[in-house]
């Protein structure tokens, strides 16, 4: 999907700092919704703790 979008310069570049094999800006915000989305699906799974009785 092709999009304009407005980032903070200030925390792209220390995005960066942490992206040692990441050189695009494209590639940094894949990564950060692969990461996004799997803190989300972390989260619902922890929130399932005590819920679910398995036999």
């Amino acid at each position: 999907m092709r999009t304009n979008i407005v980032l903070d310069d200030t925390l792209v570049d220390e995005a960066f700092k942490y992206a040692e094999t990441i050189h695009t800006k494209k590639d940094l915000i894949e990564v950060a919704l692969k990461e996004f989305v799997r803190a989300r699906k972390m989260k619902n799974i922890r929130d399932l703790k005590g819920k679910i009785a398995f036999d």
